[in-house]
């Protein structure tokens, strides 16, 4: 296994911190039962992105680690778990949307929303739910209701908001030839 660098090391305990004041501070309400509408997913897709799906996982699992901690009781594992599998699948495809290149087009764009549609709907309807009723033994009616609503309000904001970041993100990026020697 391929050791990680100092670079990626700091990007995760920078985006562990973002996800976690995030999650504990700008958590919405979305009318259903221990289901907020979340932003951190953004800020969770921009540093998958940059540093790949390993960065993009421990993120998600770190963050959403210390944020069920900060409400006084234990992680709920099986969020937990999906947080970090939105990590790593949109990590998964940090080498086909290159933002170090400064382009963010419509191809990366497209790749960006499907990738993050496949991520919330595996994670949220899939692994979060299966998990809730496996490990807490959770009403399945109840955790698929709740999948679907995190699923659904984490791909919008995530796209929304990601999208936004990694644009603004790659306008901060001299494009190779832009400079011209004054004369």
């Amino acid at each position: 296994m391929k050791k990680m660098s100092i670079k990626t090391v700091v990007a995760v305990g920078i985006g562990a911190a973002l996800f976690f004041v995030l999650a504990r501070f700008v958590a919405i309400p979305s009318g259903i039962a221990n289901t907020s509408i979340c932003l951190q997913y953004a800020v969770l897709a921009l540093f998958a992105i940059l540093y790949g799906p390993v960065a993009g996982g421990l993120i998600g699992f770190i963050g959403h680690t210390l944020g069920d901690l900060s409400w006084g009781g234990s992680p709920w594992w099986s969020w937990v778990l999906a947080s970090a599998m939105v990590g790593v699948i949109i990590g998964l495809v940090s080498k086909k949307i290159d933002l170090s290149s400064g382009r963010f087009g419509k191809k990366e764009l497209i790749t960006f929303v499907l990738t993050t549609l496949v991520a919330m709907a595996i994670s949220w309807v899939v692994v979060a739910p299966v998990l809730d009723i496996v490990i807490y033994a959770e009403p399945a009616k109840k955790v698929f209701v709740q999948g679907l609503v995190a699923g659904a309000s984490n791909f919008v904001t995530t796209v929304v908001i990601g999208g936004l970041l990694m644009l603004a993100y790659t306008k901060t990026i001299a494009k190779s030839g832009s400079l011209k020697q004054e004369q």
